[in-house]
């Protein structure tokens, strides 16, 4: 249906909404699997939604018109959901601990844009109408003021140039960056090939464990608020880091921890040594600081889990800074790694949930969480959004967009071409002055 909404994009540009509804399974859920409890992990989890974008441009070799991609995305989304019903659900309340997978369906919406494409990927974060690319209500870092939150948001935006932007945001609730990726490739493979049966789309069926009711929702403790805290006045600006400026950086690293450092280390990972350096540089200006590290423990677990299971299967590793002799490089790697090899224990939802409860509880009765200023570095590396191909080609651009209410911290990803990593930092915009300019950051910067 045409919805008659004109907005203003920027200064000049105008955005309209041209078409909205529901994409819903296309057969229905059985009845056995239309209750679909949160596991312990999930109930951790604050809140907020995740939202992606995917561009892809014109490609004048295609001979699928506009119409026939946002037709083809349809159909298989519609089929997909058969497979990821959970995401054609609702959550049953704010508090729940449960979701009703009732296929109540996906909204899918459609908006035009009168800029080209290529203006739209420089919208920076800190720009408001950047939520224009995404389905109301879904975009930020924020819960959801509905009763009963949808899961999931599709907004396909349409350029002046031809190119268009696939829009995706999903509840953290459900699901981490792992369910993400999965998803994703899920629908793009049906699109691609479509059919569910296809041997390249059945490997990435999702699996979904079976989790006892609980009688109540947990949430996350106290202390996970105060490791979330928003900016007050953020601003976002991204980084770009090559291949070889990351392994000049795994080499000087190791250089360090060979030259009589009692700290045991193996060859660092990109993310290993790049996560410590945002941090570092950012952590300069205050005394104490935490980082905090996601993980993926799905290969932890006895028995180890696909990485098609759904759900925030993730722990995270703690590192605190309380003297400038912490935060070196060498320190900082080898602690990142220390913890990652205590993840060993994370053998189940239980014992992961355990494990985050008992570090957050230590943090907060040693050493005072409120003494201490928080980081949150997330890597998004070696998950497969920049080869999300619904059968046009791969995203020029695949990219994590903050927007407003955003915390401190880091996201991670893989630059288009593979050759590095992008970050996307964000900080209280005193702090980003100084940040920016840091001569040992940048030296290891693209240019």
């Amino acid at each position: 249906m045409m919805i008659g909404k004109n907005q203003r994009f920027g200064r000049r540009q105008h955005h309209t909404i041209i078409s909205q509804e529901i994409i819903k399974p296309s057969s229905p859920t059985p009845s056995h699997l239309q209750t679909y409890n949160l596991s312990e992990l999930d109930q951790f989890i604050m809140h907020y939604y995740v939202p992606l974008i995917f561009y892809y441009p014109n490609d004048k070799l295609c001979s699928l018109t506009l119409d026939d991609k946002v037709r083809k995305m349809k159909e298989s989304l519609s089929q997909s959901l058969t497979r990821y019903y959970l995401f054609a659900g609702r959550l049953h309340s704010p508090i729940s601990p449960y979701t009703l997978c009732n296929d109540e369906g996906v909204v899918f919406v459609e908006a035009k844009h009168d800029i080209q494409m290529n203006m739209s990927q420089h919208i920076s974060d800190d720009d408001d109408t950047v939520g224009q690319l995404f389905v109301d209500g879904l975009s930020w870092w924020q819960h959801s003021p509905n009763k009963r939150a949808n899961l999931l948001g599709v907004q396909v935006n349409h350029f002046a140039c031809g190119g268009i932007a696939v829009a995706v945001t999903i509840s953290h609730l459900i699901g981490d960056a792992c369910t993400f990726g999965s998803l994703m490739s899920h629908w793009a493979s049906v699109a691609r090939y479509g059919s569910l049966d296809h041997k390249d789309v059945l490997q990435f069926n999702p699996h979904f464990l079976q989790i006892p009711a609980t009688i109540s929702f947990r949430g996350p403790p106290p202390e996970a608020a105060v490791l979330g805290t928003p900016c007050v006045n953020p601003i976002t600006r991204k980084f770009v880091f090559s291949n070889t400026k990351l392994n000049d950086l795994k080499n000087k690293v190791l250089a360090l921890a060979e030259g009589g450092s009692t700290l045991s280390m193996k060859k660092p990972t990109r993310v290993e040594v790049l996560a410590p350096l945002i941090y570092k540089t950012w952590a300069a200006g205050f005394k104490k600081s935490i980082l905090l590290f996601p993980m993926n423990v799905r290969n932890k677990f006895v028995p180890k889990q696909p990485q098609t299971a759904v759900g925030n299967l993730i722990s995270g590793v703690l590192v605190t800074t309380k003297h400038e002799s912490e935060a070196s490089l060498r320190v900082l790697v080898s602690k990142i790694q220390k913890g990652k090899m205590e993840l060993e224990c994370a053998k189940s939802l239980h014992l992961t949930r355990e494990y985050m409860d008992s570090a957050m509880s230590r943090l907060s009765k040693e050493e005072g969480l409120e003494n201490y200023k928080s980081f949150l570095c997330s890597s998004l590396c070696g998950f497969p959004f920049n080869k999300v191909d619904f059968g046009w080609g791969n995203p020029v651009v695949a990219s994590l967009t903050l927007g407003p209410g955003k915390g401190v911290g880091s996201f991670l990803m893989d630059t288009p071409n593979g050759d590095g990593i992008e970050a996307w930092v964000t900080l209280e915009r005193q702090d980003m002055e100084r940040f920016q300019n840091d001569k040992y950051l940048l030296s290891f910067c693209q240019n």
